[in-house]
């Protein structure tokens, strides 16, 4: 009986154990907080993230939950557009929108029998030696298994352990995402309903419509997180963006307090050195977040964490533990890591130009941005578009 102890019940460890479980593994998954459960915020899948979900779970009913996103173009507050909708570059199918809810509902339908998820089992220790089994810890227990799989996030306790040459950092600027219900929202003109980006002097401002005729917005701000209640952060906000084209003030005024959903944006700097630890009958590998945390302006986090998992389920679908297993570990580390720096550059050179301040540089980036984001975004798109699952054995 091969056996996988996945760390972190999020998109990620989700995602991943249900794709180890339809292929035999016994997988528990180790969640350090009291419940499973996920944030009220959207979620944009590209091509690469949606081809990822259905080679892990054929069956999952992705369609059913995600709605197209449309092109909604770049603006500057005043409402000029700086790169007209219908512009998007690349090929392949378009990107949808998923509600981050109604995800891993999905992602949890799907484990079936051959996955125990443990709650408020927080991993303190980790142990990767090359003679004997992997296994994590609370201070209390040890689980060993075949395979450890690290889907802890930017914090993860085994990155820390076995890469700690990888250190999470601010990315400079602070974050804040909502859903709001389409019954709280006047009627939008059409190119209002499209949503869209919108460019400030170190702000930016991001509207997603969703199927249901709710919205899911995110809005950014250089500078640290703030550390005000809900309702004082959100006062801020509709400040911040005051005057802005609509419908950026009328998403505002219709979001609640308890809707608001604070982020501290950080990354990984440098990236871990390796994302596969062989040791034992198997190894230890890092997936998600805990391998290669960005900043999210090409909205890339959680598809390629579903790459990870996609890409670990077809090298040890057949491996047995030893050498073969050890083999698919190492491989995967090599697989993963020249991708996922590819599309963490790409990203952080997406993350200068939205971040631009200052007069003379906000009148570059304006000026450039009609050729310059076509080509970021044609090479973003283009990772996007032509990533395809491996060959299963």
């Amino acid at each position: 009986m091969r056996t996988a102890v996945v760390v972190g019940a999020g998109l990620a460890g989700l995602a991943a154990a249900g794709g180890l479980a339809r292929d035999g593994w016994h997988v528990t998954v180790l969640e350090g907080r009291e419940r499973v459960a996920a944030p009220p915020t959207a979620l944009v899948l590209w091509p690469n993230g949606r081809r990822a979900l259905e080679s892990l779970d054929p069956d999952g009913g992705w369609p059913a939950i995600a709605a197209p996103l449309p092109d909604g173009g770049v603006r500057r507050p005043d409402g000029q557009w700086l790169v007209p909708p219908h512009t998007r570059p690349g090929a392949g199918p378009a990107p949808a929108v998923v509600p981050l809810q109604d995800l891993y509902d999905a992602l949890v339908a799907g484990l079936g029998e051959r996955v125990e998820i443990r709650t408020g089992f927080a991993v303190t220790t980790v142990r990767a030696r090359r003679a004997s089994r992997p296994a994590v810890g609370d201070g209390r227990v040890f689980l060993e298994a075949d395979l450890i799989v690290a889907a802890d996030g930017i914090d993860s306790t085994i990155r820390r352990a076995l890469a700690p040459e990888a250190v999470a950092v601010g990315s400079g600027f602070a974050a804040w995402q909502a859903v709001v219900p389409g019954f709280r929202l006047p009627d939008f003109a059409p190119a209002q309903a499209a949503g869209g980006e919108t460019l400030g002097a170190g702000y930016r401002f991001v509207a997603i419509p969703l199927g249901r005729g709710g919205f899911s917005w995110v809005a950014t701000a250089a500078g640290a997180p703030r550390p005000e209640p809900p309702a004082t952060q959100l006062a801020l906000l509709r400040r911040w963006f005051s005057g802005w084209h609509a419908p950026v003030g009328e998403l505002l005024a219709a979001t609640h307090p308890e809707d608001l959903v604070p982020q501290e944006v950080r990354e990984l700097r440098p990236l871990p050195r390796a994302y596969g630890f062989r040791c034992g009958p198997g190894g230890v590998v890092l997936l998600g977040d805990a391998a290669h945390a960005m900043p999210h302006h090409l909205g890339q986090g959680a598809c390629l964490a579903f790459e990870d998992a996609a890409t670990l389920r077809s090298l040890v679908a057949t491996a047995e533990p030893g050498a073969a297993l050890g083999d698919a570990v190492e491989e995967y580390d090599r697989t993963r890591r020249p991708r996922a720096a590819t599309v963490v550059r790409q990203t952080r050179r997406m993350s200068a130009v939205v971040q631009a301040r200052g007069r003379l540089a906000l009148r570059a980036r304006d000026a450039a941005l009609g050729s310059l984001r076509p080509r970021i975004l044609g090479s973003a798109h283009g990772l996007a578009a032509d990533w395809q699952p491996p060959d299963r054995p």
